[in-house]
């Protein structure tokens, strides 16, 4: 089961040790960011702007799905 992050912080703390982030964008507007590590599936949802600026920021490689 994927475990679900809420903060900003957390979520870019996992980033660095991740092997891939895959982007999903909802209907509704928010963007799902999904951070796969070795043992767990991580998920962050954000609004669509917000998602763009996190992207930028991070250092594994990104994948639309």
């Amino acid at each position: 089961m994927p475990k679900e992050v809420f903060s900003e912080e957390e979520f870019f703390r996992l980033a660095e040790r991740a092997e891939a982030c895959r982007v999903k964008r909802l209907k509704n507007g928010l963007v799902k960011l999904k951070l796969r590590t070795r043992r767990y599936l991580y998920t962050f949802k954000v609004e669509s702007g917000r998602a763009e600026e996190i992207l930028r920021k991070l250092k594994c490689p990104v994948e639309e799905v």
